[in-house]
């Protein structure tokens, strides 16, 4: 008797079928080191669309970094002009507070959780790789470090002033668009795959283009 054929799904479907699938224009959001630069990144390089995240337009550029907020209309003025009208990309970040017109674009979003230790672990070893030993007591990074780290740690507190798991929340139970909930303990590949099965389920509506 013949084998049953095993039919492809997910990221291997995409590889498989010559990279051919529906227009979508997504949100990858949630806590900062939740991983949603990583997953971003990578499946916009699966679909072949742009990728941008966030604080490059939050931003002002400065050394160091992260130090003076871009006005909010200059933001959305900038994306505007580099990949918003696009059929197809990939944002990574959180646009809670500022970013209803962008939203309004969204075809969905992905939120990802993942427990507060593992979070924070990462975002440790991130600030090591890219600051060095200068994060460490007297180094020219320390009270920014702590600050940032202090800053991150407050969004699993609801009585955070900053942002928090509990105004995420609230953003997205009024938003329209439909939210795919994923924990980022998961390897990416298996992220990835959840996210394709998603975007191509009946769940979510067709795709500009598609």
């Amino acid at each position: 008797m013949a084998s049953a054929r095993r039919v492809p799904t997910g990221a291997q479907a995409i590889r498989q079928d010559g990279g051919r699938m529906r227009a979508r224009r997504l949100l990858i959001t949630g806590a900062s080191g939740s991983g949603t630069t990583t997953l971003g990144r990578a499946l916009a390089s699966l679909r072949s669309v742009p990728h941008a995240d966030v604080d490059d337009y939050f931003w002002i550029p400065t050394s160091p970094p992260y130090t003076h907020k871009r006005p909010a209309e200059e933001r959305l003025a900038l994306m505007n002009q580099v990949f918003l009208p696009r059929d197809s990309w990939i944002l990574s970040g959180s646009v809670v507070g500022w970013g209803d017109s962008l939203v309004d674009l969204l075809d969905g979003i992905v939120f990802l959780t993942v427990e507060p230790r593992t979070r924070m672990d990462r975002l440790l070893s991130r600030e090591v790789r890219r600051y060095g030993n200068t994060i460490e007591p007297g180094g020219s990074n320390e009270a920014a470090h702590h600050d940032f780290m202090d800053w991150a740690r407050g969004y699993d507190d609801d009585q955070f002033s900053g942002r928090r798991r509990a105004e995420h929340e609230r953003w997205m139970a009024e938003l329209r668009c439909p939210v795919l909930r994923l924990d980022s303990a998961a390897p990416v590949l298996e992220l990835i795959d959840a996210v394709e099965k998603w975007l191509n389920s009946e769940r979510l509506p067709d795709g500009r283009g598609s």
